[in-house]
């Protein structure tokens, strides 16, 4: 995807001269009736939808093959992409942006250069084209595949310079350094400030609206990281106990890993809260105060706590990497897996167990928050990856309003973005090893979840995939810094709407001209209305909306835990524990009776059997409204085809178009391989053959 702002200055570099890049493009196309390409003949196919800075480095004429038909245009290559222009196609003025046809250099993970049909060359940053490419494929590190086939006839010294300016346009462009947010002038068009489409939670008031909206009364806005000297990849606010002081949290938090102390997540309307923080930092010396603040914090005024290991039974960010490379690798269009052994290399892949792993994990722990009324505790060492994977996933399951289209932005915003989950860095822009996709592991459970129950999501399959590619164009700060701390500092100033430069602003312009900064959820500003009412799932059935569920703090499908009760959740098991932390030689907390002693549970259906089974003389209790229990075994889990198999869309076709006119097509599409397949026999003979009494006889 890519897209810039009406009215934007758009630079093009001519192709006589091109020292940096090595490309001396000819005066004229001889013998092909072309006329000399001028700069304003270069720059009119891309002025609509240009970006602060573009300039064009080399294009192409040729065919984006793999489509029915093929499609006749353009091949571009600028500093900062490289598009596919369709013969007779144009950008809308009002939302420059098109998915289909544009990749961010950022974006491109594989290029190829191929002529004839045995000599194919891999093209890395830097590398030297050795031969006049006849076709080049751009594999997108979303899975989508963009093949482009060169027009013959005098037109291969331009095949050669666009292919060559690919591999060295990559070359130069750091994703980090290019991109520090991009400033589109549609967002400044208005007098007034632009207002975010849901709240950043960058101000004290963002967060206190949240809390009123959870019910969360015995919870607080803590402003003790206001200048991020408690933890910058912590938000500038979270929310505390009432009774905890912000001295107190200070002190507290400087006894977890990476100062990440316990704070709310969310808060049940049946009463539970859901924390998370990272591990305890054993080496730590805290004082009885601080050990007393730091067990009230996780009990959060209740007196069932339940810790949760959150990595157990889950896969190590070095086991997310190599499945998504795996699975990537599977599903390009020259795979050399046999077709009959592609779903056992899918399997080998490990990718749709993990995605089991986390569903199955989700679902236990949102058994526990709306089983009894208790502070759940998510633990992770670092805070920053599977907890925010787990925590809202645990919300879409429990909580409708998640499951709303602004409702799961902001879930993201809060639990992902405001968290500080290292996008940057596990995406692979900073070029560090720690590279693995935890967020597309999310985006594929939150698909998981949205083909099981279709009517509980009011957002659609292509919200998803918009937000799965959005994570791969640098055009804000949303998923291009690690922290909250680095976004602010990157924008300059630290306020609700910090401003964004473009690369070459050592001060800001003066006037009205600088825009405030954009966010993901902008869609406006890169997607037309048409495909913005894609977002909604039609099947949604409006009586799962918020309004129809129970009222906030009315806990009459939830129980009281055991008194003064510590458990630890592992292995699909409650097991008692003595204390809360891990500095006291003598038990802080009640030993737990063996009354409350659990059975093992493997699944989230004997965990559901064993909270709502336990004990006896409470009776049977419903599964609390709005509750999800997500199915995870064997074919429930199944390949997001639509994301993955772009590169191949032969096998599209079927996957319900989203427009009327779009069935029409694959209807016809369907009706002719039916045509081209069915053998040319008799009608009698042909109901003869559908009778299933003549298919059994010949069968036996």
């Amino acid at each position: 995807m890519w897209w810039g702002g009406r009215g934007q200055s758009f630079n093009v570099t001519p192709q006589k001269e091109e020292p940096e890049m090595g490309l001396s493009g000819p005066k004229s196309v001889q013998g092909s009736g072309m006329p000399e390409p001028r700069s304003h003949q270069l720059g009119s196919c891309l002025a609509s939808g240009c970006l602060p800075g573009e300039q064009i480095l080399a294009w192409a004429p040729g065919v984006r093959k793999g489509l029915e038909p093929e499609l006749p245009g353009t091949l571009i290559c600028s500093n900062l992409r490289v598009t596919f222009q369709p013969c007779g196609w144009q950008r809308s003025e009002e939302t420059p942006l098109s998915s289909e046809y544009d990749f961010s250099l950022a974006n491109i993970g594989r290029l190829e250069a191929v002529n004839g049909l045995s000599r194919v060359q891999l093209l890395r940053p830097g590398s030297l084209l050795k031969f006049i490419p006849e076709e080049i494929l751009i594999h997108g590190q979303d899975f989508r595949l963009l093949r482009v086939g060169f027009e013959a006839g005098g037109l291969e010294p331009q095949a050669f310079q666009v292919t060559m300016a690919i591999v060295q346009a990559r070359a130069q462009n750091s994703q980090a350094q290019q991109y520090a947010g991009i400033t589109l002038s549609k967002a400044g068009q208005s007098s007034g400030s632009r207002k975010p489409p849901i709240p950043l939670l960058e101000t004290s008031e963002d967060w206190e609206i949240e809390r009123k909206k959870q019910g969360a009364r015995g919870w607080r806005v803590s402003t003790v990281n206001e200048r991020f000297d408690v933890a910058t990849s912590l938000p500038r606010y979270f929310w505390v106990p009432n009774r905890t002081l912000d001295s107190e949290v200070r002190r507290a938090f400087g006894h977890f890993h990476q100062s990440r102390g316990p704070r709310l997540s969310w808060h049940h309307p049946g009463g539970s809260d859901l924390l998370r923080s990272g591990g305890f930092y054993t080496a730590s010396d805290p004082n009885k105060d601080d050990i007393r603040v730091v067990e009230s914090m996780l009990q959060a005024g209740h007196s069932d706590v339940v810790l949760v290991d959150t990595m157990d039974e889950l896969p190590s960010l070095a086991d997310v990497q190599l499945a998504h490379l795996r699975l990537r690798a599977l599903c390009l269009p020259d795979s050399s897996v046999a077709e009959d052994k592609w779903l056992s290399a899918l399997d080998g892949t490990r990718w749709l167990d993990y995605v089991r792993s986390c569903l199955r994990k989700a679902s236990d722990i949102s058994v526990l928050v709306t089983s009894r009324v208790r502070s759940v505790v998510l633990q992770e060492r670092g805070d920053r990856d599977f907890n925010g994977l787990l925590s809202s996933l645990v919300q879409l399951l429990s909580a409708p309003e998640a499951r709303t289209l602004l409702g799961f932005q902001s879930l993201v915003q809060r639990e992902w973005v405001a968290a500080g989950h290292p996008f940057l860095t596990r995406l692979g822009g900073t070029g560090a090893s720690e590279e693995a996709p935890v967020f597309l592991l999310f985006l594929d459970c939150v698909w998981q979840l949205l083909q099981q129950s279709p009517a509980e999501f009011e957002f659609s399959e292509f919200f998803l995939l918009a937000l799965h590619d959005s994570v791969r164009v640098p055009d804000t700060l949303t998923f291009l810094r690690d922290t909250p701390w680095e976004r602010g500092k990157q924008s300059g100033q630290f306020n609700t709407y910090t401003q964004v430069y473009t690369a070459g602003y050592a001060q800001p312009p003066a006037g009205n001209s600088v825009n405030p900064q954009l966010s993901v959820w902008d869609w406006d500003l890169r997607y037309s209305k048409e495909q913005i009412l894609q977002f909604h799932n039609l099947g949604y059935d409006p009586e799962h909306c918020p309004d129809s569920w129970l009222p906030r703090q009315q806990p009459s499908f939830m129980v009281p835990g055991p008194p003064s009760s510590v458990w630890l959740f592992s292995r699909g098991a409650l097991t008692p524990l003595n204390q809360l932390c891990p500095w006291r030689d003598s038990p802080s907390l009640l030993a737990v009776s063996s009354r409350w002693l659990p059975r093992p549970a493997i699944s989230s259906e004997s965990l559901a059997d064993q909270e709502w089974g336990l004990p006896a003389h409470w009776g049977a209790c419903p599964l609390p409204p709005g509750l999800l229990l997500p199915g995870y075994l064997g074919p429930q889990i199944r390949l997001w085809r639509r994301c993955y198999l772009r590169g191949r869309p032969e096998v599209q076709m079927g996957l319900s178009a989203p427009t009327i006119s779009g069935l029409q097509a694959e209807l016809a599409h369907l009706q002719e391989l039916l045509r081209k397949w069915t053998p040319r026999i008799s009608p009698e003979d042909h109901s003869k053959k559908r009778n299933p009494n003549t298919i059994m006889s010949q069968s036996r």
